[in-house]
């Protein structure tokens, strides 16, 4: 058990670095979401955009505020649009 610190070490680098990785992901669909102009297109990529907010909140990648303001601040935008 002489390496035992060093393996713990890589194995949270690999989940920073998954953790990293989804967070992003999900700032980028969020940002692809407000950026669209058309109504319906916005409407089609919501459910998405909210299962993937559900799911980073469920496994603590996200909080669970954090996803519930986002999910209803877009919500708010897609009702905006004309």
């Amino acid at each position: 058990m002489r390496f035992r610190r060093g393996r713990h070490r890589l194995r949270l680098a690999f989940l920073r670095l998954h953790n990293r990785y989804y967070a992003k992901t999900m700032r980028n669909t969020v940002k692809k979401l407000r950026a669209t102009t058309d109504k319906a297109e916005a409407v089609a990529m919501y459910p998405g955009v909210q299962k993937m907010l559900d799911k980073l909140a469920k496994t603590n990648i996200i909080h669970k505020n954090k996803a519930a303001n986002l999910k209803s601040k877009l919500a708010a935008y897609i009702s905006k649009l004309a």
